[in-house]
């Protein structure tokens, strides 16, 4: 049984999928290298991830599914904390881009939408900027 499904707290359970989310892209390239492992353990702590879980989560045969926030805001936090994480190695790759695809039209974008903000979160993180600015730049309307 998957560990998000001990939880009935849906706010645990939407923290516990979050981050497990996170985790499976830190591990897409097969592992998880330092950077990546820091920025894994600040989402834990920010989303109240026991040492337990964290265990749990980061184990390989564990995949979990990506749970779209009904917020359009928090979608968009979802998406800022992925690329936070891909750009913690300064580079995204093939099999990131793929993930970072597949999340941001799990998390309710439209395939149009979600090239249309992945193409501008690259270009916005290739400048590091923090959350208020990323959130008012791919939420504009060209």
């Amino acid at each position: 049984m998957p560990i998000v499904d001990l939880y009935s707290h849906s706010e645990q359970r939407r923290n516990l999928a979050h981050f497990a989310a996170l985790a499976t892209l830190a591990a897409v390239d097969g592992k998880v290298n330092p950077e990546e492992k820091a920025i894994l353990d600040r989402f834990a702590n920010k989303l109240n991830i026991t040492p337990a879980e964290y265990k749990e989560v980061m184990k390989r045969e564990n995949k979990y599914p990506v749970e779209a926030p009904f917020e359009l805001e928090k979608r968009y936090e979802r998406l800022f904390d992925f690329f936070r994480l891909i750009y913690s190695d300064h580079a995204i790759d093939e099999e990131e881009m793929v993930l970072v695809r597949k999340y941001a039209i799990g998390l309710g974008f439209s395939a149009t939408k979600a090239e249309s903000v992945i193409a501008r979160s690259i270009a916005i993180f290739n400048g590091r900027v923090d959350f208020e600015d990323y959130l008012y730049l791919v939420s504009q309307k060209k």
